[in-house]
């Protein structure tokens, strides 16, 4: 268990990130809260009082509301499904399989070919992360371009296979260099998904070579930097507590022997710079769309996704200073090993052997 000081890095520290877009609430979370709760209740992934309660304090549904402040009910109610799906995989890991990348490998998988146009291969187990990531997957391509089906499926990819990646880091011996492990921890982080999600709600699909091309592909990567540098931030003590090494803040305290509060405020400072320069290629973007005479409805397009961008970096500060999953009680969950609804691998112990 970290130290009483080391139990105050979360608490205290979310003060040195400068955003300076404010974050939006969607005035209607409480509605997709209760949502989520019971679609969580019904597919069996949550279940008594106690569980229930240590879910709901996290406000998870806070956190989508923030990242899609303008989106409509039946929007904001999939985001916080999605979201609560990420999160109770998330949470997966944090036992014996998640230093197991072979174990880990077979999940993802099946997973995946859950995703897949075929669907579950034959003699897949039908567990309760597959089936509800089945139902969320028809329920996101209902209605959506092939194109944007494809990118979110590329991207969702790429968070699924983190999880493998993070697995091998807990067994290597050493750390990556900061800059190895944010190469992966892109990844996982899933900020891609989310940002794709900005463009499912504002019912349009950006075309390829806007969204490659720059400057739009490195702001997309800095909002995913920001995202993470204010998790790791946050989450290092939780993440200590359970002994987890994929962390920015951990990296640079174990690696360059800077102490926990230094460490801290060298990745906020990266995250501070990674805001200036995006507001900067904002500029550029919008200088750019106007140079090339693109039609009015792309630039309000690009603009409601520049503006999904800032809702993410500013919406997952906001959260992060008053969730219950990085504070004290988060920490002393983190000790106590995995949560209530971290044992949903059907088989799990199997592989584990």
């Amino acid at each position: 268990m970290s130290s009483p000081a080391g139990s105050r890095l979360s608490e205290d520290r979310t003060g040195l990130i400068d955003i300076p877009f404010p974050a939006r609430c969607h005035p209607r979370h409480a509605v997709a809260r209760q949502h989520t709760l019971d679609w969580l209740h019904r597919f069996g992934m949550l279940s008594g009082q106690c569980a229930t309660e240590e879910y709901d304090a996290m406000g998870l549904e806070r956190l989508m509301a923030y990242f899609y402040p303008d989106a409509t009910d039946a929007d904001l109610a999939l985001a916080t499904d999605l979201n609560a799906w990420f999160f109770v995989f998330d949470d997966q890991f944090d036992g014996p399989i998640g230093r197991q990348p072979d174990a880990v490998i077979r999940q993802i998988d099946i997973m995946l070919r859950t995703m897949s146009d075929r669907g579950p291969a034959p003699g897949d187990p039908t567990t309760h992360l597959a089936g509800t990531l089945a139902e969320l997957w028809k329920r996101l391509g209902d209605g959506t371009p092939r194109l944007w089906q494809e990118r979110f499926r590329a991207h969702w990819r790429e968070y699924l296979m983190a999880y493998h990646w993070e697995a091998v880091n807990r067994t290597r011996t050493g750390l990556p260099s900061l800059p190895g492990f944010l190469r992966g921890r892109r990844d996982s982080i899933g900020v891609q998904p989310c940002l794709d999600l900005v463009e499912r709600c504002g019912r349009y699909t950006l075309p390829d070579e806007l969204h490659r091309g720059s400057p739009l592909a490195e702001m997309r990567w800095i909002t995913a930097d920001v995202v993470i540098f204010v998790n790791d931030i946050v989450s290092a003590d939780k993440e200590l507590a359970a002994g987890d090494v994929n962390n920015s803040v951990i990296i640079l305290h174990k690696g360059s022997g800077l102490s926990l509060d230094r460490a801290a405020r060298e990745v906020a400072r990266l995250a501070n710079s990674r805001v200036e320069r995006f507001q900067t290629l904002a500029v550029e973007l919008s200088e750019a769309l106007q140079d090339t005479g693109v039609s009015d409805q792309l630039r309000a397009q690009v603009d409601d996704y520049v503006a999904g961008m800032r809702s993410l970096m500013s919406g997952n500060l906001a959260w992060s200073r008053t969730t219950a999953r990085y504070n004290r009680t988060g920490v002393e969950a983190a000790g106590r090993g995995q949560r209530p609804w971290g044992h949903l691998f059907e088989g799990a112990d199997a592989l584990e052997a």
